[in-house]
């Protein structure tokens, strides 16, 4: 019998961006009708937007009911409630962006991704207390977190164990920028890969894509891939299946849909 595995999401960041036109797009395509294409073409988008801008209940029901029945989106969360000196404080800010209609997408609703400065570094008091603050449900919903740290303070066992104690996914990057672990802190993984190179058609090579969906099936089966950098050591036990979501972010960004429907290809 072959071990159970949670379910693997591949997609971009956003919908709208000119150089996706006539390339992933289809010549003259209405830019009204791009979420409802690139929505069947990956399976999932992490939306930018919300980190700079507060949304309002319409718009989230609008990208609801303009997707298939299991799109999901990831929303980066409001930058005021993570761009201050003390975490800790936060709580109305954290409150007004999940209020601000995030509901109305109901199970397209995927992990809300709260990223740090590149110059915000680890204190666990501080940190403890913004973990708190994170609510567990909205309405019947249960949320996932996940922190993108950029400093490297957080390459430790004592944020790992803090991350694991409130449940929350660490986000997993390929970037040289940020320090990154491929460590299991939360029932599910968050990846963000930022190195796609524009003189690849797939903007990742394909020796490489096929590393990302080895990662990917190992993550989804509840392993820490021993490929991929660890803080502590890999605890590959395959017991736990957990859900994956892989967004090709930034670097050639003109390429993204492409190595993300490779990457969707390769895992069938």
């Amino acid at each position: 019998m072959s071990a159970a595995k949670g379910r693997i999401r591949v997609g971009v960041g956003g919908w709208t961006f000119e150089p996706w036109r006539n390339n992933f797009y289809p010549a003259g395509l209405p830019h009204a009708q791009e979420l409802h294409y690139a929505s069947r073409h990956l399976t999932a988008i992490e939306v930018n937007g919300t980190y700079y801008s507060t949304f309002k209940p319409p718009t989230f029901r609008k990208w609801h009911d303009d997707t298939p029945d299991d799109f999901m989106f990831s929303l980066k969360a409001s930058r005021f409630s993570t761009n201050r000196k003390q975490l800790a404080t936060a709580g109305d800010s954290i409150r007004r962006f999940i209020d601000s209609g995030i509901g109305e997408l109901g199970n397209k609703l995927g992990p809300i991704v709260w990223q740090f400065m590149p110059t915000k570094t680890f204190d666990p008091e501080d940190l403890a207390g913004f973990l708190e603050l994170l609510p567990k449900k909205e309405g019947s919903r249960l949320l996932r977190h996940v922190l993108e740290v950029r400093h490297e303070s957080f390459r430790t066992p004592e944020y790992l164990a803090l991350a694991r104690k409130h449940k929350v996914a660490t986000v997993f990057t390929d970037s040289p920028k940020f320090p990154s672990f491929a460590d299991l802190t939360a029932d599910f993984v968050y990846a963000r890969l930022m190195n796609s190179d524009a003189e690849q058609a797939s903007g990742y090579a394909p020796k490489a894509l096929d590393g990302w969906a080895d990662a990917a099936a190992e993550w989804s089966r509840g392993s820490a891939p021993a490929s991929l950098p660890h803080v502590g050591e890999p605890k590959p036990d395959g017991t736990t299946p957990r859900d994956v979501f892989i967004y090709f972010i930034n670097g050639a960004k003109e390429k993204a849909p492409a190595a993300a429907g490779a990457l969707i290809e390769r895992l069938g």
